[in-house]
């Protein structure tokens, strides 16, 4: 297995300051970040598309720190039906595509994407217990007439390029567990579009990330390494938790393309993202790990850090310290 690093979380140093952190930490991996929600300070996306820099003139920083890339990552919501966010979301995942393809890059991480509920509506519906028959009759105009084609298309690309999509099974996503994820491949017949494993959106589902991985085998393209701790409170308030709040415009709130911005976490929360070990311990990484194994041995497990409670350099310490505690039990098995 090929353990590194997201590195989202590094832009603020440059992609060679970036790597030697990862080099340091004892990993061998980095994914880097292509469009999407995030910028793209590691990527020169439009300076390789034009040829304005050659993909070994972009590569050699990596020769250079003994780090290789271990995939691209356009998280974004390609499906949306603002204007202003959707179509672009949509280019970046194809810019992403060709461009790793490019760089012999073989794995591009995205989300599935999320519609309006209806034709001619503004705002994602996330339909997850239809009860109601409308709810189907809406999940079917948000398959069939926009994530379907799409789909197609983009599993199109990737082959064209030599390249697999792998899609994070994430809420608010049409795609967020492993039944919807083999369903997109059903019907949109892809042979390029798979699985990328991230345990922290399962956990707080209630869904074992170990069997998600037998489930889906061979579906399984890439994994994240990105862990969740299920709190106290989460007895009151569920994994359901919708007490968010807006950030003031003047406190610069994350934004997610348009006027979409990120708001502000319940201070007394349900469950949080922490650092790889802090939410689960070796024993279920090394299984992770395992599991992972059984179906590539080389697979790629990038970690990503979004562990509010640590600072940057030391959430990725954490987390290196238990990816590779579990990699060495599994390798000593």
């Amino acid at each position: 297995m090929k353990l590194g690093v997201y590195t989202a979380v590094l832009h603020d140093r440059s992609l060679r300051e970036a790597l030697e952190t990862i080099a340091s930490l004892g990993l061998e991996g980095a994914e880097i970040n292509a469009g999407g929600f995030l910028p793209t300070p590691h990527l020169p996306v439009k300076e390789l598309l034009s040829g304005e820099v050659s993909p070994q003139e972009y590569l050699k920083v990596f020769d250079d720190t003994g780090v290789s890339i271990a995939g691209l990552n356009c998280n974004g919501n390609p499906l949306h039906a603002d204007p202003e966010v959707g179509p672009e979301d949509a280019e970046d995942l194809r810019n992403a595509i060709k461009v790793a393809g490019l760089l012999g890059v073989d794995r591009v991480v995205t989300m599935s994407g999320l519609p309006a509920a209806h034709a001619g509506g503004q705002w994602p519906a996330w339909h997850v217990n239809t009860w109601d028959s409308g709810y189907l009759d809406s999940l079917d105009y948000q398959w069939d007439q926009v994530a379907v084609p799409f789909w197609k298309e983009i599993d199109a690309l990737a082959r064209e390029n030599g390249v697999k999509v792998a899609i994070e099974m994430h809420p608010q996503n049409l795609v967020f567990n492993p039944p919807t994820l083999a369903r997109l491949v059903e019907k949109t017949g892809a042979t390029n579009v798979g699985a990328e494993m991230d345990p922290s959106h399962l956990f707080w589902q209630g869904i074992d990330p170990v069997a998600a991985v037998d489930w889906l085998g061979d579906l399984v393209f890439h994994a994240a390494a990105k862990d969740t701790r299920i709190n106290e409170n989460c007895k009151i308030y569920g994994v359901l938790d919708d007490r968010f709040t807006r950030i003031p415009a003047d406190q610069n709130p994350t934004g997610l393309g348009g006027k979409h911005v990120v708001n502000k976490w319940p201070e007394d929360s349900a469950w949080d993202f922490v650092a790889v070990g802090r939410g689960h311990d070796v024993d279920f990484w090394s299984r992770f790990l395992a599991a992972l194994q059984r179906v590539d041995p080389d697979m790629a497990v990038n970690i990503e850090h979004e562990d509010v409670e640590l600072g940057q350099l030391e959430g990725l310490q954490v987390a290196a310290r238990t990816l590779k505690d579990a990699a060495s039990a599994v390798a000593s098995r």
